[in-house]
């Protein structure tokens, strides 16, 4: 009869991975979304887990391992996993915001998708800017920089040695807010064209009074808004290629500031 013997120091270590694993697989753009399956989840942060534990060892031994400690050393995990894929889907909600900005200002806002990652309903030209920031993210391999930040955070922030740096909650802050500039850096240009067409249409409905404005103004908000995104869509890959390509630095940042900022 077969048996299996597993070494305790090693099974403590895969569940220590896991933990981070899952943070980042429930947390992370793409991954986080509703419609993918949560066993699915679960399969693949066991798989990365195991993978992983050759790569970057555990350093936990079970003999000098308390409750308390292992208690704390579980929620760290976590809260590494979870930082660390938080960080990334700050930059998705300020594309998505910007998007929900624009079509306010075509009058898209009452046309509302149920986002499949959320599942709650936001406005559609919002979905739309979501879904291009996730395919540009994933076809520049941007997502491959989860699992070298995963690899690196062992270097960084070995098992059960995370510390709550002030400068830590600062700079996940700094993260929140940059979410609004993302916002308005992506939907600047559209806002701007869509305040010159609300302007223009504001001089016709005083030189021409007779015109009814009202029903000009919504198609030909839309017609302008849809004609300027296409122009516009070649300088909004660069731009998202851009702060994608960036936000490595960022996450290498964070996560000294987990090690303690040395």
């Amino acid at each position: 009869m077969a048996t299996f013997n597993i070494p305790m120091d090693a099974f403590y270590g895969v569940l220590l991975i896991f933990l981070r694993v899952v943070g980042i697989v429930f947390s992370a753009p793409v991954l986080d979304s509703a419609s993918i399956p949560v066993l699915f989840k679960a399969a693949l942060a066991i798989a990365v887990s195991v993978l992983l534990l050759p790569v970057v060892g555990s350093g936990v031994s079970v003999a000098n391992l308390g409750l308390a400690t292992f208690v704390i050393g579980i929620l760290s995990e976590i809260a590494i996993g979870v930082t660390i894929g938080l960080s990334v889907k700050l930059l998705f909600t300020g594309i998505q915001l910007a998007g929900q900005i624009a079509g306010f200002q075509m009058g898209f806002a009452v046309a509302n998708v149920v986002d499949p990652a959320t599942s709650a309903q936001i406005p559609i030209l919002a979905q739309l800017y979501n879904l291009t920031a996730m395919l540009v993210f994933l076809a520049i391999n941007a997502h491959h920089m989860f699992f070298s930040a995963l690899v690196e955070s062992y270097t960084l922030v070995p098992p059960l040695s995370l510390q709550l740096h002030s400068e830590l909650v600062g700079m996940m802050m700094r993260l929140a807010a940059n979410m609004f500039v993302v916002g308005i850096k992506v939907g600047a240009p559209l806002i701007a064209v869509m305040l010159l067409v609300t302007a223009g249409l504001g001089l016709v409905s005083r030189t021409v009074p007779q015109m009814h404005i009202f029903i000009v103004a919504m198609p030909l908000k839309i017609l302008v808004g849809l004609v300027f995104m296409i122009i516009l869509a070649p300088y909004l890959t660069a731009f998202l290629i851009d702060i994608f390509s960036s936000y490595r630095t960022t996450l290498y940042e964070l996560m000294l500031l987990m090690a303690g900022g040395r």
